[in-house]
């Protein structure tokens, strides 16, 4: 199959490039590199160096591809907060565009990049696919939009579509040679990483006063090439079933800031300096994933269980790449 990943420069998406590139896939990548990164892209892959709503370039990218995989999107709970406008527009008004594009094109597969944020405050923990969608941020809003415009238009025969709502994308690729570098770092492991490093100050815990047993949020860590897998097989997956299929992705097990913090310095060696502050806004207490749907439907199965051993991945990538993709060998 002949696959344009959109984003493929990005963290996830160029997990994703080597995972379908691996399973014997052919592989292009769309991307403006405002996120990403060139030297994520692997050599002889072709890259599109454009906007998801170049519709020229979307045209020029999609000739030949029989599906897309979308990760260009943006990504932060508290950027949404800061600015809907700019969530809205790139998160909806830009893939729909993205979507047109592959509708002249003829191009009928899609697999979306979604999030656990489209669930907001749980009602139960873990999460099941069936939990309310009623989403606390404009990103998570934003996500879920783009699902529901998914599913009318699977119902329409436009397209096949599978959105996978994955917990925290974390980690790097075991072989040193992908990881997260992101211009404006807000995921935890990676700024704990930093600050036990001392690449940074001090790591600030974003409230202590949660219902959770330590008082800290409480979330669910999958890592990236465990996504980037479920991606393929949820792609080569795709003409089973519903036009429209949703998916958690997740290890079923949730760690609180707290143990992310105690698990950074135990695989460093060192103490995370930290300091609590206010809660953020947008973050619900507690986010844990029930991924039986993609197990049973195709075969999803993380390797990385261990939240240690998804640490020292990301761990090993920063200490070797202290300047992210910038780092010379």
């Amino acid at each position: 199959m002949r696959a344009l990943v959109a984003g493929g420069a990005g963290y996830i998406g160029s997990h994703a490039v080597r995972a379908l590139l691996e399973a014997g896939h052919e592989v292009r990548v769309l991307d403006d590199l405002s996120a990403g990164h060139r030297a994520a892209v692997p050599a002889g892959v072709p890259l599109f160096e454009a906007d998801i709503a170049d519709r020229d370039a979307v045209s020029r990218a999609l000739e030949g591809c029989d599906a897309v995989l979308h990760f260009a999107a943006l990504l932060s709970v508290g950027g949404s907060v800061r600015d809907p406008l700019a969530y809205w527009r790139n998160n909806v008004a830009k893939a729909i565009a993205l979507i047109d594009a592959m509708d002249a094109a003829g191009v009928r597969r899609f697999v979306f990049s979604s999030t656990c944020a489209t669930f907001g405050v749980p009602v139960r923990v873990p999460m099941d696919e069936d939990h309310p969608q009623a989403p606390i941020n404009p990103y998570g809003a934003s996500k879920l939009a783009l699902e529901r415009a998914l599913r009318d238009l699977a119902a329409a025969g436009v397209l096949r579509a599978v959105a996978l709502r994955y917990f925290n994308a974390s980690g790097a690729h075991e072989d040193g040679s992908l990881g997260e570098d992101h211009a404006h770092e807000e995921h935890l492991i990676p700024l704990a990483i930093d600050a036990a490093l001392g690449r940074r100050p001090p790591l600030t815990v974003f409230g202590e006063d949660y219902d959770t047993p330590d008082g800290t949020c409480i979330r669910d860590y999958i890592h990236v090439q465990d996504l980037a897998v479920a991606h393929v097989q949820a792609l080569e997956a795709l003409e089973r079933g519903d036009a429209f299929q949703a998916y958690n992705l997740g290890t079923g097990r949730g760690h609180s800031v707290r143990e992310v913090v105690d698990c950074v310095g135990r695989v460093l060696g060192t103490p995370v300096p930290h300091s609590v502050g206010p809660r953020r806004a947008g973050d619900p207490p507690r986010l844990v994933a029930a991924a039986e749907r993609a197990r049973a439907t195709f075969g999803f199965a993380p390797r990385f269980t261990d939240l240690g051993a998804i640490v020292d991945t990301a761990a090993r990538w920063r200490r070797d790449h202290p300047q992210g993709y910038r780092t010379r060998p």
